[in-house]
């Protein structure tokens, strides 16, 4: 598997919340699609449409209805749905995704100063190949969090429109993850 920062072509992630809003997805210009929608009946659908659009599909583990976020749910989804990779809040399950050759994105909230250092060290012993960091409209929070880790950051959470985006990669994030189709 190749680093993430080699599969990001646009740097607007398209964060797909509702089924209905897939296809608006698979016509933008972004070409990482977070899916954050779906069931057992229909994640290997949705994973296959985004993969056959020549787009990249990462799948949150706790968003995804009927498959469990823990070992099992990882090995069903590396064996059965393949995605590019799976996000997660859980340290044990991105260590689990690693593992099972999938990429895999900590997503982190940071709420206060002890939730940021508290991530920081999430991160340092889960490994995953990038990190979320919600929400995404504080650029000094993100310009500090790229000098407390060598991980790329993706800022994600709230962010409304084009001028956040901006504000997100010039802070030094990797990419935005917007839920707004218009932004995609």
């Amino acid at each position: 598997m190749y680093p993430i920062v080699d599969i990001v072509e646009h740097q607007t992630i398209a964060a797909v919340q509702k089924e209905a809003d897939l296809d608006a997805a698979l016509r933008g210009d972004v070409n990482v699609v977070f899916l954050l929608t779906g069931s057992l009946l229909n994640v290997q659908e949705l994973t296959q449409r985004v993969k056959d659009a020549g787009k990249h599909v990462f799948l949150h583990m706790e968003f995804i209805e009927g498959i469990a976020p823990d070992r099992s749910g990882v090995a069903y989804v590396a064996r059965n749905v393949k995605p590019t990779g799976i996000i997660s809040t859980k340290s044990a399950i991105v260590k689990t995704a690693k593992d099972s050759g999938l990429l895999a994105i900590q997503r982190i909230f940071l709420i206060d100063r002890n939730a940021v250092l508290r991530g920081i060290k999430a991160v340092e012993q889960s490994s995953p190949d990038a990190i979320e960091v919600m929400p995404g409209i504080m650029p000094r929070i993100i310009r500090e969090m790229t000098t407390m880790t060598p991980l790329p950051i993706i800022a994600g959470g709230l962010v409304g429109n084009r001028h956040e985006i901006d504000e997100g990669l010039e802070a030094g994030a990797l990419a935005v993850s917007v839920g707004k189709p218009e932004l995609w």
